[in-house]
């Protein structure tokens, strides 16, 4: 059966507009890949810009390592580098950790696809390598941790460099660590957040690369997790309503802003400061505007494994 709808995903793929990423991105996605970065292609001119391969065309900043941030270590067969995030001075305040992401207070004009939209998903590689939470920098007590550890977002269009539209992320959920989808469909309005029921940690085994996947669908209240290919089991944290969904206009779509941009590897990339510290490493993050259903998340994972 999946060899079938492997074939079928192809065949549809044909109709699809061409894509450079063609044959690590599934086809029936390609269509909707907004933005996607496997970190091996540098902008020209600027090391420290990775150059989007979705077809907004929207460069990601790799800050404060810059080129450094990309190393020799692919998280499948066919990809040669991903993306080191870090702390560098743990024990300052300040706002040097390596993190990626962009930030225009105006919104980015390029993730138009992400303003009223109904539907969203959020994949990529991550391999933890480093302490994790990691120390609050922001903090007098050395032995005070963040509550929580930076993967990807899309950020809200009033967003600090904090709030998000759609968040795949590591947080405090009933005092204890999860592994979250999380996302705000209006802006300056409540967030809701499923958290996969699996201990974290066994999700996320240190220096184990790991594919996670979540979608969101803003009309039905819909969230899902995946790790490698197969859903993961949870459940959602907010009770009532906090998107909204009840009532007329129908369907229900996120805020009518663009966003303001994207935040990889922790909060704030506008670098003002340092927040949620991730040290890890991700490759080839895909963000797209609708959910991506179970079988292609389980194909993309089969796909890029080979």
């Amino acid at each position: 059966m999946r060899v079938i709808m492997l074939v079928a995903a192809l065949l549809v793929g044909l109709a699809a507009p061409a894509q450079a990423t063609f044959g690590t991105v599934l086809p029936t996605l390609s269509r909707n890949l907004v933005s996607y970065y496997d970190f091996e292609h540098p902008v020209r001119g600027d090391l420290a810009l990775e150059r989007d391969r979705g077809r907004s065309g929207t460069s990601l900043q790799l800050i404060n390592g810059g080129a450094e941030m990309r190393v020799r270590d692919g998280a499948f067969r066919g990809s040669r580098t991903s993306l080191q995030l870090k702390q560098i001075n743990p024990d300052v305040a300040g706002n040097d950790d390596w993190k990626a992401g962009l930030y225009r207070e105006t919104g980015v004009p390029t993730l138009k696809a992400f303003n009223g939209a109904r539907e969203a998903s959020i994949l990529g590689w991550v391999k933890m390598t480093g302490q994790n939470p990691a120390p609050n920098s922001n903090s007098a007590n050395p032995s005070d941790l963040y509550g929580a550890i930076g993967l990807a977002g899309v950020l809200t269009g009033d967003s600090n460099g904090h709030a998000v539209r759609a968040l795949l992320e590591l947080i405090q959920v009933d005092g204890k660590l999860k592994l979250v989808a999380l996302a705000r469909r209006i802006d300056g309005g409540e967030s809701q957040t499923f958290a996969a029921a699996e201990d974290w940690q066994k999700l996320l085994p240190q220096n184990e690369w790991v594919f996670l996947a979540a979608t969101f669908d803003f009309d039905t209240g819909k969230m899902a997790l995946y790790r490698n290919g197969k859903p993961l089991a949870g459940a959602y944290v907010v009770a009532g309503d906090p998107w909204q969904l009840e009532g007329d206009p129908e369907p229900d779509v996120a805020s009518a802003t663009n966003p303001r941009g994207f935040k990889i590897g922790g909060s704030y990339p506008q670098n003002t400061r340092e927040g949620n510290a991730c040290n890890c490493r991700m490759d080839s993050l895909m963000f797209l505007d609708r959910a991506v259903r179970p079988w292609e998340v389980s194909l993309q994972h089969r796909l890029m494994k080979g």
